[in-house]
């Protein structure tokens, strides 16, 4: 089955960017001069997939004022003659019907936002991606790797990368027999544990390949670690009926959920940039040269 619709859980409140946050959804922060989530949707449209799928809350109109049509702006742009400009902002606005927007109500977790989008996505596959996780590639963007690894193995794909044994209790966590070079056949998973309960450092970033039964343990109810519907827990009933597989992406992430990696993101994407490496550089360097780190 093929891969079509991406969910993009987007309805949280930021609260660890505020006061940046108050009125401005935490999505909507920016990298270099893109908001993080205009990064994961270009990450899935040029993945193949073709419907985005938002579940949204309260307060994020900016985000969806974003993709939509900006008649004042483009008038305004067009009459200046920033023609370059004008095709940008005309760029952000996919085609009619490939957004759609559901709400989540209550602010109960991951797996419950995941769980608003059921009757949007229908009985197939599909991919979430959370706009926290930012990672650079040279290649194919990581949803399209993980896609591609699931028309081989036709299960639910989970992008994994190793992370400090210390951190563990912030991450779902893996439990595998063995760990292969990028494929990983996982044997168990636990929502943040404590790092002396952890069964390894492996954990599960913002990528996922998922099959639809996860609905219906979604659907359960259940509250876990927070107080909260994790996403973890479902697919750790749902690993009883399924495979699931780890996978070892290839790129950089970035963990714009934290304020250390937000801004490691904003200068990694600067100095991808050729017109702006150029001055950094020098600025950094006297940063280095000047401070004792």
């Amino acid at each position: 089955m093929k891969v079509r619709k991406a969910v993009f859980p987007v309805a949280g409140l930021g609260t660890r960017f505020l006061p940046a946050t108050k009125a401005m959804p935490k999505e909507m922060l920016p990298v270099v001069d893109k908001p993080l989530i205009q990064y994961v949707v270009e990450e899935a449209l040029s993945s193949g997939i073709e419907q985005i799928i938002f579940v949204t809350g309260r307060g994020k109109t900016a985000l969806e004022d974003h993709f939509d049509r900006s008649r004042e702006l483009e008038k305004n742009l067009s009459k200046r003659g920033k023609e370059e400009l004008l095709d940008t902002v005309k760029s952000l606005v996919p085609s009619t019907g490939t957004i759609i927007y559901t709400r989540q109500n209550e602010p109960l977790g991951l797996g419950h936002a995941i769980w608003c989008a059921r009757d949007v996505v229908g009985n197939e596959p599909f991919a979430v991606l959370l706009a926290d996780d930012l990672i650079q590639t040279d290649g194919k963007p990581v949803i399209g790797q993980m896609i591609d690894k699931f028309e081989k193995y036709q299960s639910s794909i989970l992008a994994i990368e190793e992370v400090d044994p210390q951190q563990t209790d912030k991450y779902g966590i893996l439990n595998v027999d063995k760990v292969g070079k990028d494929i990983i056949r996982i044997k168990g998973m636990v929502e943040k544990p404590s790092p002396e309960l952890a069964p390894s450092n492996l954990a599960i970033i913002g990528r996922y390949i998922l099959t639809p039964e996860i609905f219906g343990y979604l659907g359960q109810g259940n509250v876990g670690a927070g107080g909260e519907i994790q996403l973890t827990d479902a697919m750790a009933q749902l690993l009883k009926e399924q495979p699931f597989y780890g996978y070892r992406f290839e790129g950089k992430r970035f963990d714009c959920g934290d304020k250390a990696g937000f801004q490691m993101a904003n200068i990694a994407f600067s100095l991808d940039r050729p017109d702006l490496k150029s001055q950094l550089v020098p600025f950094l360097k006297s940063i280095c040269k000047c401070n004792d780190f």
